[in-house]
């Protein structure tokens, strides 16, 4: 709930500030002055609306489609032992990071792969891939579920969705000033907007959005090694290193995108930059500096 406070929270200070900014710098009076009419004010208070809406409505969705877009079926009474003890592993966890026990879903993939998600901490799913339950040790299915656990429990999907609401309102609010200039400056349009603006926001969108990514990126490479420790901590430096080798060793199918920057493994872009995870190289040597600071 502090979360979900702090998104709304955030979201009202990101057009208040983004107001009071273009204000200060008189963006306002050289707009009129050129006789734009374009209101400055509505169109901050109109991206904040349209980048944090979709987020937040992502995020409370996010259960529903991860279930629908990979098949996962929820565990709500374990039919085999090996349920059981993943059932039980989950809980156990969940009592020691201080959380509600997230619903436990397995989804039909071959690929070693897992994912968390959810609204908030304590309304959560995580989900694992038959692929992971049948090639991987205990220990680091284990692993596996303490670094999912711990993308719960640090509260990275509200995190994540912040960041993404954040870039999307700046993404909507720069395109439609681009197209405003050139519709007007460029164009001569004096009224309405014509065929050019659409086409100019629409093109600026595609180029902002993909430079925002790299910021939301940035952000999800610095909680998956987060998550590691996390992981780490809860079955044992060794069963983590373990499973980021067994997952090294094959080169898995993607996830939804959606839910890509909470899996434990997933395709790196065609760029770093683009990429929701660390490499398993550099994310191995992390937990290796780690253990040996501490012994």
């Amino acid at each position: 709930m502090k979360r979900i406070f702090l998104f709304i929270m955030t979201n009202i200070a990101i057009m208040v500030v983004l107001s009071i900014t273009l204000r200060i710098l008189g963006v306002d009076s050289i707009l009129a002055s050129n006789g734009s009419d374009l209101n400055v004010q509505a169109l901050v208070i109109f991206s904040g609306v349209i980048g944090f809406g979709g987020s937040i409505i992502s995020l409370f969705m996010s259960k529903w489609m991860a279930k629908r877009m990979t098949g996962a079926v929820v565990i709500t009474q374990a039919t085999n032992n090996l349920e059981a003890w993943l059932l039980a592993t989950v809980e156990k966890q969940a009592k020691i990071v201080g959380i509600n026990m997230p619903e436990v879903a397995i989804f039909p993939s071959p690929d070693m792969n897992a994912f968390a998600t959810g609204a908030s901490k304590n309304n959560s799913l995580m989900a694992v891939s038959q692929g992971l339950l049948d090639n991987m040790s205990q220990g680091e299915i284990e692993a596996v579920i303490g670094h999912e656990m711990s993308h719960i429990a640090n509260g990275d999907m509200v995190t994540l969705a912040l960041i993404q609401g954040v870039v999307n309102t700046f993404v909507v609010f720069l395109a439609r000033v681009v197209g405003h200039i050139v519709d007007r400056a460029i164009l001569k349009n004096e009224r309405g907007h014509g065929i050019g603006y659409f086409i100019t926001v629409l093109i600026s969108e595609v180029i902002l959005s993909i430079l925002a990514s790299v910021i939301v990126m940035y952000f999800s490479r610095k909680r998956e090694y987060i998550a590691d420790t996390g992981g780490a901590d809860l079955a044992g430096h060794q069963n983590m290193i373990n499973a980021l080798k067994r997952l090294g060793q094959v080169e898995p199918e993607p996830l939804p995108e959606q839910m890509a920057a909470f899996g434990i493994n997933d395709k790196a872009g065609f760029m770093a930059l683009f990429s929701s995870h660390p490499s398993i190289e550099s994310r191995i040597q992390a937990l290796e500096q780690r253990a040996r600071a501490r012994s």
